[in-house]
C-alpha cells in the first residue's frame, strides 16, 4: 500500500437529519487542522480506492461507536487490521457501558491514543487497567464552532420578544446508568410540575419523540428566556458490563420496577464508582444565544460557575422558589448571559480552533509533520472519490428499500438503473 502523510478521518453520519454537533465536530478537523484530512463516512460503505492507501494517522470519530456492532463493516475492520504502521486515534463519548467491547477493540486494532471525556484522575481505573493504550487525552463533548457564533448573532432576540420563559428538552435513559442519568428527566418533570401554578410560559418536555433537531432546535432555544440543564454523563460506569446485565435480569422479572426500587436493591453499590460527568454542547449553545441557564448544581468541567454563568438549582428542588425569584429579575438574567457569552464564546477559549490546535500539537509531539505535496493530495482524493457516486446511490437505495413512501414504486427502478450504471463505470475505471 502507498503510505500517505496526513489524516484519514473515519466517521458515521446518517443521510437524513442528525444532531448538528456531530457534523460540527467532524468538520472541525478538515477546517482547522494544519494536517491534510481526508474524511470518509462509513454510512456510504468502503471506498474501493482505500485498499491502495495506508495513512500515517487514522482518526476514529466518536460517531462510529454505537453500543453494539460499531459503524465499521468487515472491510473497514480488515483495513484497520492491515494498517500496522498507522498511528490510530480513537475519540470516545458515552464510554460508560459496553466497555469490554471497547477494550477489546482497542487491543485488537492497536489503538495508540484515546480522546476521552473521563477526567485524568479516572484514567488509571479504566483504560490503564484494561488496555495497553499509550496515551489518553482528556477532552469535552463539543466546542464552539464559527457556525454557532454566526447563528447566535443571527437568532438572538431581545428579551421582550421571546415568548417562552423556560424551555427544555430531555429524554429518559436506562436505569442502569444511575442517578446522574435520571437527572435529565427529573429536572424537566420536577420543574414543570412546580411551575404549573405560576404565571410562567414554559415549554418543557422529557420524551424522546418531543426532541428537536437541527436549526429548529436553535430557533426554539433562541425563543427562550431561560433553559434548564444538567451535567452530561452518568453516575455509574460499567467497566465489567455487569450492571447492565443485572439490570436486564431485574427488569425481566419485574418490568414495572421503579428507579428508586432498583437503586435500593441493586444499583446503589455502583453509584459514583467512577466520576463521569462533563459540560455539554447544550451549555455552549445557550451561551451563544444568550439564554439564561438554570442548572442542577454540578462541576461542569470547572467551566461554568454558579451565579456567574447560571442560576443553580438544588437537585431536591429545595431552593426552587429562590430560583424563580432570581429568574424574574431581568437584569440578573442579562448579567449571567453576558458573563456566559464573554467567557464561553467571545473568549474563544473553547473554540474548535483551539481544540484542533492542541490536537495537531499532540501529533507533532509524536514526530508527525503537516507537510504533504499537493500532487499527493490530488492523487489520494481521486482514489477515494472514484466510486463515491456509486456508494451514495447504493446507500440511498438501502434507505428507499427500508421505508415505504408515496411514489416509491417509480423511484426504485430509477435508482436501480443509476446503481447499475455506477457499477459498470466503476468496473471500467478499474480495468
Amino acid at each position: 500500500m502507498m503510505l500517505i502523510k496526513g489524516i484519514l478521518l473515519l466517521y458515521h453520519h446518517l443521510l437524513w437529519a442528525n444532531a448538528p454537533t456531530i457534523l460540527e465536530h467532524i468538520n472541525a478537523f478538515e477546517k482547522h487542522s494544519r494536517f491534510k484530512v481526508w474524511k470518509i463516512n462509513t454510512e456510504l460503505g468502503f471506498p474501493d480506492g482505500l485498499n491502495e492507501l495506508e495513512f500515517q494517522i487514522i482518526v476514529l470519530h466518536y460517531s462510529l461507536w454505537c453500543p453494539i456492532n460499531y459503524n465499521l463493516n468487515n472491510e473497514f475492520l480488515s483495513y484497520l487490521k492491515r494498517c500496522k504502521n498507522s498511528y490510530k486515534i480513537a475519540i470516545y463519548q458515552d464510554e460508560y457501558h459496553y466497555c469490554k467491547q471497547r477494550f477489546d477493540f482497542i487491543k485488537r486494532y492497536k489503538v495508540d491514543c484515546i480522546y476521552s471525556l473521563m477526567e485524568p484522575a479516572q484514567f488509571e481505573k479504566v483504560y490503564k487497567r484494561y488496555t495497553e493504550v499509550d496515551k489518553i487525552i482528556y477532552s469535552i463533548p463539543g466546542y464552539v464552532s464559527d457556525d454557532l457564533i454566526e447563528l447566535g448573532d443571527k437568532l438572538t432576540m431581545p428579551d421582550e420578544q421571546r415568548t417562552i420563559d423556560v424551555g427544555y428538552r430531555g429524554r429518559p435513559l436506562p436505569f442502569y446508568m444511575g442517578k446522574g442519568a435520571q437527572e435529565k428527566t427529573e429536572i424537566g418533570i420536577g420543574f414543570k410540575d412546580r411551575c404549573a401554578p405560576l404565571n410562567l410560559t414554559t415549554d418543557i418536555e422529557t420524551e424522546e419523540h418531543k426532541r428537536i433537531y437541527g436549526k429548529s432546535w436553535y430557533k426554539f432555544l433562541a425563543n427562550c428566556r431561560a433553559v434548564l440543564g444538567v451535567e452530561a454523563g452518568v453516575s455509574i460506569f460499567d467497566t465489567q458490563d455487569l450492571v447492565r446485565q443485572e439490570y436486564e435480569r431485574y427488569l425481566a422479572l419485574n418490568p414495572r420496577i421503579s428507579f428508586r426500587e432498583l437503586s435500593d436493591q441493586l444499583l446503589c453499590k455502583w453509584e459514583n464508582n467512577i466520576f463521569y460527568r462533563t459540560i455539554s454542547p447544550r451549555h455552549f449553545e445557550a451561551a451563544a444565544l444568550r439564554v439564561c441557564q438554570i442548572l442542577f448544581e454540578g462541576k461542569y468541567s470547572s467551566i461554568l460557575q454558579p451565579m456567574v454563568h447560571y442560576i443553580p438549582l438544588m437537585k431536591d428542588f429545595s431552593n426552587f422558589d429562590e430560583v424563580i425569584d432570581r429568574f424574574r429579575v431581568k437584569s440578573l438574567r442579562q448579567e449571567l448571559t453576558e458573563n456566559a457569552y464573554r467567557d464561553l464564546i467571545a473568549s474563544r477559549r473553547y473554540s474548535y480552533q483551539k481544540f484542533i490546535d492542541s490536537f495537531d500539537r499532540e501529533l507533532e509531539k509524536n514526530g508527525f509533520r503537516p507537510d504533504i505535496p499537493l500532487s499527493d493530495c490530488r492523487e489520494v482524493s481521486l482514489r477515494l472519490d472514484k466510486d463515491l457516486r456509486y456508494r451514495k446511490a447504493k446507500a440511498i437505495m438501502g434507505i428507499v428499500r427500508s421505508y415505504p413512501f408515496p411514489g416509491r414504486r417509480f423511484i426504485v427502478p430509477i435508482l436501480k438503473t443509476v446503481l447499475g450504471k455506477g457499477r459498470k463505470a466503476q468496473g471500467a475505471f478499474r480495468n
